[in-house]
């Protein structure tokens, strides 16, 4: 059987082999140049699943918006895992006001919505030195038009299946890998 030639041996690592880093080591660490923001985000375990998923790409700030709920709170960190507590976050009562905020501050910001014009995500090109923000919306009306009106550009996760939709911390978490290995591996 040519297959069993070809196995080896895989092991799990342990934690006290990954080497992580502690939450200080983490404050002050280099950030991607990438701020999340969460408009009208309900669902609990959703934010801190985002927050989750900022600690692991070192995002540099999460904007929590309007009926989105801040840490602290159990359900949070029940999925966050203490990324609520690394990750700098700021709350707005709209999203609105924190995109123009976040243009203010230099960063390019984009809408994560099925939408006219939209750049499919294979498509788009983080260009070096530029700061960029992401919008993930509610979890059934999405990103809100007034803000769509006001960002940048629209991304778009091209679907095949019969939903054309996906809980928003797995979108999240696509987008933002497909962010940093463009902006930190550059491949």
């Amino acid at each position: 059987m040519p297959w069993l030639l070809r196995a080896r041996v895989m092991r799990k690592l342990r934690t006290v082999e990954m080497q992580r880093i502690t939450v200080e080591e983490f404050k002050a660490a280099d950030k991607l140049p990438l701020a999340v923001v969460l408009d009208d985000v309900r669902s609990l375990y959703n934010v801190g699943s985002v927050f989750r998923t900022c600690d692991a790409f070192r995002v540099a700030l999460v904007c929590l918006c309007g009926i989105t709920a801040t840490p602290p709170h159990p359900e949070i960190h029940k999925t966050a895992l203490g990324g609520e507590d690394s990750v700098d976050w700021r709350y707005f009562p709209t999203a609105t006001e924190a995109v123009t905020w976040l243009q203010g501050e230099g960063f390019q910001v984009w809408a994560v919505e099925q939408m006219e014009g939209s750049t499919k995500l294979q498509h788009f090109r983080a260009v070096e030195g530029m700061k960029y923000a992401v919008v993930f919306g509610n979890e059934v009306k999405g990103v809100h038009q007034a803000t769509v009106d006001i960002c940048d550009g629209g991304l778009e996760i091209p679907q095949f299946g019969t939903k054309h939709s996906m809980n928003v911390s797995v979108t999240a978490g696509i987008v933002l890998w497909e962010m940093c290995r463009q902006m930190v591996l550059r491949t």
